[in-house]
């Protein structure tokens, strides 16, 4: 979301944003000289609080609830994005005190554009109030453009969020950019929105892992955690992944069931309570077998995660891992691969330069099939 400061020095209202490159600011207004800054300083709350809840519609979007019957959770959702519109009436003409008590809606975005107008009543600057009022239909329309799957511009802070919900341009962008680089390039992490990148990065696992296990002759679902054995791996997400995606759920579904259970965690909520019990007796009988059943299992210095992803940050969290099975299927792949043993054995000379080309070729090698392997299943990603 965008956060917005005050400069007390120079009496300036700004706003900044991240963009997965650095955060960026840009000045709004210059409040009049004898300006009390503790008010403005509620307008820029106001404001953050407004971004806030308008960006809330982006990453909990209500196509992602389930169902849209009055009164649902996904009707909440698409009430509280219809709100849009409602913006500009709050902030212009917003609920003032009457009688010592004010009228607050249920909407957290119409809420929020109360208060901003109610902060904007208290300075009485029209040249503030249409400025702040032109910087909340920018802000508004970066969250319309980070729908569409256009991250530019404002929008581009759509890459630091989790969104519980893929969007198809923005999965088709990410698979282009993983077929020029199956490892993952920078701008996967700078240029798309992290969920629908971890759509497209389950996909390439899936064909990373395909190649890895005809090269070695492991099962396709246990390559990462065989490559484990290799290099130090964070195998258990995308052996998780890979196992779902065996079981016969979508790349979209796997990674969008994971991202939302994290962020319900996040939010406070227990997500799946039957599925938490089942995890809690598996861990006590795990805690027996090592205590051979002599002594009351001691679980107080013992950690269960509730997620396997970061839940402050899941869908990067989730990207980073698909990416590193990716390398971990190269790093099985480059032990069992004939072609690249008859190479290594060609020359012993000059062994680290050999060794730097050998890696390279195996690299590039491995890439090649791996793209083999994406192209005959891309409908798995439609």
């Amino acid at each position: 979301m965008t956060r917005y400061c005050v400069d007390p020095d120079r009496n300036e209202l700004a706003a900044t944003w991240g963009t997965g490159e650095g955060d960026l600011t840009s000045r709004i207004a210059t409040a009049p000289a004898g300006t009390d800054t503790a008010t403005l300083l509620r307008l820029a709350r106001a404001l953050t609080q407004l971004s806030e809840a308008a960006w809330h519609t982006y990453t909990h979007p209500a196509s992602a609830a389930g169902s849209l019957e009055p009164n649902s959770e996904g009707w909440r959702r698409e009430q509280e994005r219809q709100a849009f519109g409602e913006a500009a009436e709050a902030i212009t003409r917003p609920n003032l005190p009457q009688a010592g008590s004010v009228f607050v809606s249920y909407s957290p975005l119409v809420e929020s554009a109360h208060q901003v107008g109610r902060a904007l009543h208290v300075l009485d600057s029209p040249d503030l109030t249409k400025a702040v009022l032109a910087e909340t239909t920018t802000e508004l329309a970066a969250v319309e453009s980070a729908e569409l799957g256009h991250l530019t511009d404002r929008a581009q802070q759509a890459v630091l969020l989790s969104r519980e919900d893929a969007s198809p341009a923005q999965v088709a962008a990410a698979d282009h950019l993983l077929e020029q680089d199956p490892f993952g390039p920078a701008a996967l992490f700078t240029d798309v929105d992290p969920t629908a990148a971890s759509v497209a990065a389950a996909h390439w696992l899936a064909a990373a892992a395909e190649v890895a296990a005809e090269a070695s002759g492991q099962n396709p679902t246990t390559v990462v955690l065989e490559a484990d054995d290799i290099e130090a791996l964070p195998h258990e997400t995308p052996t998780l992944v890979l196992e779902l995606l065996d079981s016969g759920a979508t790349p979209n579904d796997a990674v969008t069931t994971l991202i939302r259970h994290a962020m319900h965690v996040a939010d406070g909520l227990l997500p799946d309570p039957t599925a938490l019990r089942e995890q809690l007796d598996d861990f006590e009988e795990t805690l027996a077998e090592y205590t051979d059943g002599d002594e009351e299992p001691d679980i107080e210095d013992a950690a269960l995660r509730l997620t396997p992803l970061d839940p402050k940050r899941p869908a990067r969290d989730l990207l980073e891992d698909l990416l590193t099975g990716i390398h971990g299927c190269w790093l099985l792949h480059n032990e069992y691969d004939e072609l690249n043993d008859d190479e290594k054995n060609s020359t012993e000379n000059d062994e680290e330069r050999e060794a730097e080309a050998n890696q390279h070729h195996s690299r590039a090698r491995f890439a090649q099939l791996v793209r083999a392997a994406a192209a005959r299943n891309h409908n798995r990603l439609i």
